[in-house]
Protein backbone atom coordinates (compact mmCIF):
# COMPACT_ATOMS: atom_id res chain seq x y z
CA UNK A 1 0.00 0.00 0.00
CA UNK A 2 1.57 3.27 -1.04
CA UNK A 3 0.55 6.76 -0.16
CA UNK A 4 0.28 7.99 -3.75
CA UNK A 5 2.14 8.77 -6.94
CA UNK A 6 5.45 10.54 -6.43
CA UNK A 7 7.77 12.45 -8.69
CA UNK A 8 11.35 13.32 -7.84
CA UNK A 9 14.39 11.47 -6.66
CA UNK A 10 17.26 11.56 -4.20
CA UNK A 11 17.07 12.47 -0.56
CA UNK A 12 14.81 15.47 -1.07
CA UNK A 13 11.42 15.34 0.50
CA UNK A 14 8.62 15.21 -2.05
CA UNK A 15 5.15 16.32 -1.00
CA UNK A 16 2.25 14.40 -2.45
CA UNK A 17 -1.22 15.21 -3.60
CA UNK A 18 -3.65 12.32 -3.28
CA UNK A 19 -7.10 12.10 -4.78
CA UNK A 20 -9.81 12.39 -2.16
CA UNK A 21 -11.04 9.08 -0.83
CA UNK A 22 -7.62 7.46 -1.30
CA UNK A 23 -7.14 6.98 2.43
CA UNK A 24 -5.24 10.21 2.88
CA UNK A 25 -1.66 11.41 2.83
CA UNK A 26 0.29 14.17 1.29
CA UNK A 27 -0.08 17.89 1.64
CA UNK A 28 -3.36 17.83 3.52
CA UNK A 29 -1.55 15.90 6.28
CA UNK A 30 1.78 17.70 5.95
CA UNK A 31 3.56 14.50 4.98
CA UNK A 32 6.38 14.05 2.51
CA UNK A 33 8.53 11.09 1.57
CA UNK A 34 12.14 10.71 2.62
CA UNK A 35 14.25 7.84 1.34
CA UNK A 36 17.04 6.73 3.66
CA UNK A 37 19.51 3.92 4.07
CA UNK A 38 18.73 1.58 6.97
CA UNK A 39 19.19 -2.13 7.68
CA UNK A 40 21.36 -2.48 4.57
CA UNK A 41 18.90 -1.04 2.05
CA UNK A 42 17.16 2.13 0.98
CA UNK A 43 13.67 2.51 2.39
CA UNK A 44 11.24 5.40 2.04
CA UNK A 45 9.67 6.92 5.13
CA UNK A 46 7.37 9.86 5.63
CA UNK A 47 8.75 12.92 7.41
CA UNK A 48 7.42 11.58 10.75
CA UNK A 49 9.35 8.31 10.49
CA UNK A 50 6.59 5.96 9.33
CA UNK A 51 7.18 3.61 6.40
CA UNK A 52 5.83 4.94 3.15
CA UNK A 53 5.05 1.43 1.87
CA UNK A 54 3.87 -1.23 4.32
CA UNK A 55 5.50 -3.99 2.26
CA UNK A 56 8.98 -2.51 2.85
CA UNK A 57 8.86 -3.81 6.44
CA UNK A 58 11.14 -6.60 7.63
CA UNK A 59 12.25 -7.86 11.02
CA UNK A 60 15.73 -6.45 10.33
CA UNK A 61 14.19 -3.05 9.66
CA UNK A 62 12.12 -3.22 12.86
CA UNK A 63 15.26 -4.08 14.82
CA UNK A 64 17.19 -1.15 13.31
CA UNK A 65 14.32 1.25 14.01
CA UNK A 66 14.10 -0.05 17.58
CA UNK A 67 17.78 0.72 18.18
CA UNK A 68 17.20 4.27 16.91
CA UNK A 69 14.56 4.86 19.60
CA UNK A 70 16.63 3.30 22.38
CA UNK A 71 15.40 -0.30 22.38
CA UNK A 72 18.66 -2.24 22.18
CA UNK A 73 16.80 -5.52 21.98
CA UNK A 74 13.30 -6.50 20.90
CA UNK A 75 12.07 -9.12 23.37
CA UNK A 76 9.41 -11.74 22.75
CA UNK A 77 6.69 -9.39 24.00
CA UNK A 78 7.77 -6.74 21.48
CA UNK A 79 7.64 -9.24 18.62
CA UNK A 80 4.23 -10.52 19.76
CA UNK A 81 2.85 -6.98 19.50
CA UNK A 82 4.57 -6.18 16.19
CA UNK A 83 3.42 -9.41 14.56
CA UNK A 84 -0.13 -8.95 15.81
CA UNK A 85 -0.22 -5.39 14.44
CA UNK A 86 1.03 -6.55 11.03
CA UNK A 87 -1.32 -9.54 10.87
CA UNK A 88 -4.31 -7.43 11.89
CA UNK A 89 -3.44 -4.75 9.33
CA UNK A 90 -2.98 -7.35 6.58
CA UNK A 91 -6.33 -9.00 7.36
CA UNK A 92 -8.38 -5.83 7.99
CA UNK A 93 -6.70 -3.07 6.01
CA UNK A 94 -6.35 -0.91 9.11
CA UNK A 95 -4.63 -0.89 12.46
CA UNK A 96 -6.50 -2.43 15.40
CA UNK A 97 -8.19 -0.27 17.98
CA UNK A 98 -6.29 -0.25 21.26
CA UNK A 99 -8.88 -2.57 22.84
CA UNK A 100 -8.43 -5.04 19.96
CA UNK A 101 -4.65 -4.85 20.35
CA UNK A 102 -4.89 -5.56 24.08
CA UNK A 103 -7.22 -8.52 23.48
CA UNK A 104 -5.18 -9.89 20.58
CA UNK A 105 -1.87 -9.75 22.43
CA UNK A 106 -3.39 -10.67 25.82
CA UNK A 107 -1.60 -7.69 27.37
CA UNK A 108 -3.00 -4.84 29.45
CA UNK A 109 -3.20 -1.56 27.57
CA UNK A 110 -0.90 0.25 30.00
CA UNK A 111 1.78 -2.42 29.53
CA UNK A 112 1.47 -2.02 25.76
CA UNK A 113 1.89 1.75 26.03
CA UNK A 114 5.00 1.36 28.20
CA UNK A 115 6.58 -1.34 26.04
CA UNK A 116 7.51 1.00 23.17
CA UNK A 117 9.05 4.48 23.31
CA UNK A 118 6.29 6.65 21.86
CA UNK A 119 3.59 4.26 23.06
CA UNK A 120 1.32 2.35 20.72
CA UNK A 121 0.60 4.99 18.12
CA UNK A 122 4.05 6.51 17.58
CA UNK A 123 6.12 3.56 18.79
CA UNK A 124 4.62 0.13 18.13
CA UNK A 125 2.84 1.12 14.91
CA UNK A 126 6.01 2.73 13.55
CA UNK A 127 8.17 -0.32 14.33
CA UNK A 128 5.50 -2.62 12.87
CA UNK A 129 5.67 -0.68 9.59
CA UNK A 130 2.04 0.44 9.64
CA UNK A 131 1.01 3.68 7.93
CA UNK A 132 1.16 7.00 9.73
CA UNK A 133 -1.97 7.33 11.90
CA UNK A 134 -2.63 10.69 10.22
CA UNK A 135 -3.40 8.86 6.96
CA UNK A 136 -5.93 6.51 8.54
CA UNK A 137 -8.93 8.77 8.83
Amino acid sequence: MTHGAVSGSGDTAVSLRVASGAGGSGREFGLSRRPRRIAGRTVTFDNEGFLWTVDDWSEDLATALAVEVGLTELAGTHWRVLRFLRRYYRENGRAPLNRQLALGTEMPLLDLERLFPGGIKQGARRLAGLPNPKTCM
